[in-house]
């Protein structure tokens, strides 16, 4: 499988029994249906993305590429938390493409956010009392 941006070889990662694919010049990765998803609920997952803290302009910029697996057009996306983090989607086989660096930073917030969470829970039931 090639990478859909620099169209070099994907090598595959593992992590807690979840594989998936990372390419092997440009560090960005590929998720299959719901590893993103299921990665971003284990901690420490966030190794798996060795890319740069910022993203290569260049490559966050194409937008119009081909899937990977399927080699169906690719919907450009946003995250819904996090607008700065541009991402592509397959409508096919429902994969998702991430630039390096951008599913460490989509993780960095999860876990601040599910704090923020927390102490919003405890400060309202706090003035409940």
């Amino acid at each position: 499988m090639l990478c859909p941006k620099c169209h070099n070889e994907f090598e595959q990662i593992v992590f807690s029994d979840i594989e998936v694919d990372r390419c092997t010049n440009c560090k960005g990765l590929w998720f299959d249906t719901l590893e993103k998803d299921d990665l971003l609920r284990i901690e420490g997952s966030e190794i798996v993305d060795i890319g740069p803290d910022q993203v290569d302009v260049e490559y966050n910029q194409m937008r119009d590429v081909e899937c990977p697996r399927c080699a169906q057009p690719m919907l450009p996306m946003v995250d819904k938390d996090q607008f700065h983090i541009k991402f592509e989607a397959c409508p096919a086989c429902y994969g998702t493409y991430f630039d390096a660096g951008e599913f460490r930073d989509l993780k960095e917030h999860t876990v601040l956010e599910r704090f923020s969470q927390m102490l919003h829970t405890l400060s309202t039931n706090a003035k409940q009392e």
